[in-house]
């Protein structure tokens, strides 16, 4: 069976960069230096990774013309892919395509 996304209003200071990013429930990156934290574990929002790790932005692929940035855990190495979002800085998307 599968479960949906779980959407979390959530605010948070960037751990990479101190960035203080005002969430809007779909927030899952820094909107500046674009790192994310791994805290899901099955879908979006369960919160339930016990990992924790920096996700590092290791790439960019580009799909239906939307960027999507792919992050690598610095603590536990699993890759995964998540959508840009309007605000996010685009020098730094460019940076890591």
């Amino acid at each position: 069976m599968r479960k949906n996304f779980i959407r979390k209003k959530e605010d948070f200071e960037c751990q990479n960069c101190g960035y203080f990013v005002e969430g809007t429930g779909y927030t899952n990156h820094c909107h500046k230096c674009l790192y994310s934290k791994h805290v899901d574990l099955n879908v979006p929002g369960d919160r339930g990774n016990k990992c924790g790790g920096l996700m590092k932005p290791v790439g960019v692929e580009i799909r239906s013309g939307k960027y999507v940035l792919i992050h690598k855990c610095q603590k536990c190495g699993v890759q995964k892919k998540n959508k840009s979002a309007k605000n996010d800085n685009f020098d730094a998307i460019i940076h890591y395509s």
